[in-house]
């Protein structure tokens, strides 16, 4: 079954069908790349972990799509410049380049910790101010936008018949409300929207205005998206994606104003990723209940644990977000590693029984690969890991130790080509690095306490133990000596300490 994905356009369940496979009409013959564009942050402030939920599963079906084989030009936008970015750089002194750079490190520094692969492109909308002129000058010379009496630019709803198909919203019953150009401009109608705003005193201010045929001015917030996506992936996307607060008026004024430019279907597949909840709350900074990365993992949380819970519900399901979900998804995460290090230190013996851990294997990527063609159903592709390692393990326990060459190679190809996609197992490594003096300081410490063993002194020797503990080194005392890994330890385990 191919990848069939929920399009809010159709509100059905469609199957991916990239525009490059049907230029000859050969949907089986792809030539050219999946063409994907994201809506990214605002970089205001730091993103928080809701924002986090829409990129992680921005994430998964880019990883899921290279996994199946296709090529991808993923690119995901960034907001430099609104009323928020503006007003925070005039309240600070500043200007606007100087106070959004630092926010568009630290979100792709987040990005990076929770495993994120980095994008083709991620276009500023402060560099495409040009192109975004131009755009506007065309919608005004085919009669869908008019300039106003104080130098902005408006987009005529009642020029554009399609208006609403995406959101499903009555353009006759559109309303001025919030984030529908409900602001200082005076325009035609309540329901149009602005494409170019004229410029104000805190713009000048903060070096947030631009010349244009119609004066000094800056660009809309919807008008930025269309202009860097056809930028960057021309006429006709493949996959349009933003989080369910986007549909409108957001992405809705997007395929008026590009198709109206254009003359051509703007995004064949539409995907919105759902509301995060906090504790049971939903979470927003208007409602002051939100968390960043940062401050969980300052908390003492995992990279890949936070992640794993960000995949833990399929991207169109409620999740509640929750600190012992953190605790749970830590111990999901390190059972996987767990897991994999079993079938990396298995002693390989041909002459072993078989256990029919290939069989398991198969089984696992066929049932894997079901739930991701099913709308990207992360839910469903993690229990499959995990029913999938229960069973191998319980192989493995007839035969402890060893097992025939073939079959570890099998099990822990399906496992590592299962974490391509969900990427938690390389987010915990990369998490759990450590650098050459850390290192020599844990060995320095082990012969300590084989030294303490000796001398029978086992009050030091447990003390060692605890000392490397509360690190997050955790000993294995195996026939071939004393092993070690890094496992950290979680705020309530340590707390219960």
């Amino acid at each position: 079954m191919p990848l069939r994905l929920h399009n809010t356009l159709t509100r059905s369940l469609d199957p991916l069908v990239p525009l490059e496979a049907t230029r000859d009409g050969d949907p089986g013959s792809l030539t050219g790349p999946v063409r994907i564009y994201a809506c990214g942050p605002t970089i205001y402030d730091h993103a928080h972990i809701g924002n986090f939920r829409s990129f992680v599963a921005y994430d998964l079906l880019h990883r899921y799509l290279e996994w199946s084989g296709y090529p991808v030009r993923f690119v995901m936008n960034v907001t430099d410049i609104d009323d928020k970015t503006i007003d925070a750089a005039v309240r600070e002194g500043v200007t606007l380049r100087q106070y959004t750079e630092p926010f568009g490190r630290a979100v792709a520094a987040d990005a990076r910790t929770l495993g994120i692969l980095p994008a083709d492109a991620n276009p500023r909308a402060t560099d495409y101010v040009p192109q975004m002129v131009r755009f506007v000058e065309g919608l005004v010379s085919k009669g869908v936008a008019y300039l106003s009496d104080d130098g902005s630019v408006y987009f005529s709803i009642a020029a554009f018949p399609g208006y609403g198909k995406l959101s499903g919203m009555d353009p006759g019953q559109v309303m001025p409300g919030a984030r529908v150009a409900v602001d200082e401009y005076t325009k035609e109608d309540a329901r149009d929207f602005v494409l170019w705003k004229a410029a104000k005193e805190k713009d000048e201010q903060a070096q947030a205005a631009w010349d244009s045929p119609w004066g000094r001015g800056r660009p809309g917030w919807h008008l930025e998206c269309s202009v860097m996506s056809l930028a960057e992936l021309g006429e006709t996307l493949d996959i349009h994606l933003g989080g369910e607060d986007l549909v409108f008026p957001h992405h809705e004024d997007e395929i008026a104003q590009s198709e109206a430019a254009t003359g051509k279907p703007f995004v064949r597949c539409w995907l919105h990723v759902k509301h995060l909840l906090l504790e049971g709350r939903k979470m927003s900074k208007s409602l002051g209940n939100t968390v960043t990365v940062r401050e969980l993992l300052e908390r003492g949380y995992e990279p890949a644990a936070i992640r794993h819970q960000l995949l833990s519900a399929q991207y169109r399901r409620e999740l509640n977000f929750t600190l012992d979900g953190l605790d749970a998804s830590a111990r999901a995460v390190q059972r996987l590693l767990d897991f994999e290090a079993r079938l990396t230190e298995t002693v390989p013996d041909t002459d072993a029984v078989e256990l029919g851990l290939a069989g398991l294997a198969d089984g696992a990527l066929e049932a894997f690969q079901a739930a991701m063609d099913d709308d990207l159903n992360s839910a469903d592709g993690l229990a499959a890991v995990f029913v999938f390692l229960n069973e191998v393990n319980a192989a493995l326990d007839r035969e402890p130790g060893r097992a025939r060459p073939d079959e570890l190679d099998a099990a822990l190809a399906a496992l590592r080509s299962m974490d391509r996609v969900l990427g938690l197992i390389e987010t915990a490594k990369a998490a759990r690095v450590v650098d050459a003096d850390t290192e020599a300081w844990v060995e320095s410490r082990i012969e300590a306490r084989r030294q303490a063993r000796s001398d029978r002194d086992f009050r030091r020797a447990d003390a060692i133990r605890d000392e490397l503990l509360a690190r997050g080194i955790v000993l294995e005392d195996t026939p071939g000596g004393t092993r070690w890994k890094v496992v950290p330890v979680t705020p309530q385990e340590a707390a219960s300490t």
